[in-house]
């Protein structure tokens, strides 16, 4: 899989990219709002680098079409007809408009699979993510048991 944007390309993770990746992930303030973080080198060589499974989930690049390095992340999982979906950009390109950039793009492209539903778990503080994801149309649907605000955007309906 690979989906090409204007200024980016998002496609799975290769050995090269590890070294970015961890540079943002391990960064504890930058990613106070997410899972995923503090690891090894060698548990995200372990779960970047195997066979993508869009049923368990697959985090995916966000490549630099100019500089060809990595800029952040992807995270889709499948649930029937609906996908989950999460996103991080480095705090070295944040507030560029990448996010949405990739994500215009990976809603087009899971709405030709046929997907009808995607849906985005976000903190209640995290408010440049819910402004992002309500530019993009999504809307408030719950709060689950974790206190995590959960967003959707019917494919049926754009």
């Amino acid at each position: 899989m690979e989906i090409k944007t204007e200024r980016c390309t998002v496609r799975r993770f290769e050995e090269k990219d590890l070294d970015d990746f961890m540079q943002y992930r391990n960064d504890e303030n930058w990613m106070r709002y997410q899972g995923f973080k503090g690891l090894t080198k060698q548990m995200y060589a372990k779960e970047l680098l195997s066979e993508p499974s869009f049923l368990k989930g697959v985090q995916l690049a966000i490549i630099n079409n100019t500089t060809n390095r990595l800029i952040g992340d992807v995270y889709l999982k499948r649930e029937n007809y609906t996908f989950w979906i999460g996103y991080t950009i480095s705090p070295f390109h944040a507030k560029q408009g990448y996010a949405y950039e990739v994500l215009v793009k990976i809603i087009a492209w899971l709405k030709q699979k046929g997907c009808i539903n995607i849906n985005a778990g976000v903190s209640s503080e995290n408010l440049a993510s819910i402004n992002l994801l309500k530019k993009l149309k999504f809307t408030y649907l719950s709060t689950d048991d974790n206190g995590e605000l959960i967003y959707s955007l019917d494919l049926q309906k754009i």
